[in-house]
């Protein structure tokens, strides 16, 4: 690939983050919420009470990013974080009642920035755009540190059991 090439992709891809994140964090703002925490929530939602290490690998992000997200999530009443009854080393996190409530709003907001980010688009060249961008979001996992990072939660994982 020459640099002009690689230039104007890289600059294609940094500025879909950016706006993508600006339009999420507008819409997520409405709910109290911010870009990151809308992520636990929904993981929360569909897995049920997690462990922090269950819930990085969810939400592939690092640990310390997950604590600092729990941790501002649980200030905000939406989660609480409990000592596991079966491993002292390891929180279990679960969505609060208040957590619970807000899951429904927070999922019309996650629809309606799809939905606005695709738009004009037709549904075919949507659902390429959804597989193409999943294809990218592996290639720069492959040999990184998230799928190292993976490998070893899933290890520790396994050790201290499912309901850890």
């Amino acid at each position: 690939m020459d640099f002009e090439t690689a230039d104007a992709l890289n600059r294609a891809i940094r500025l879909i983050g950016l706006k993508h994140r600006a339009r999420a964090a507008e819409l997520l703002g409405e709910i109290g919420l911010h870009p990151g925490q809308e992520i636990v929530l929904l993981e929360l939602d569909a897995h049920g009470a997690r462990t922090q290490i269950q819930l990085a690998i969810g939400c592939e992000c690092e640990p310390p990013t997950l604590t600092q997200l729990a941790q501002k999530l649980e200030a905000a009443g939406l989660i609480s974080r409990q000592p596991s009854p079966t491993d002292a080393r390891a929180t279990v996190v679960s969505l609060t009642e208040q957590g619970q409530a807000l899951v429904g709003p927070l999922k019309e907001r996650w629809v309606l920035l799809a939905e606005r980010t695709v738009a004009g688009l037709t549904r075919t060249t949507a659902d390429a755009l959804t597989e193409v961008t999943r294809d990218l979001a592996s290639s720069l996992s492959c040999g990184g540190g998230r799928r190292r990072l993976a490998r070893k939660l899933a290890s520790v994982d396994g050790r201290l059991g499912p309901d850890r």
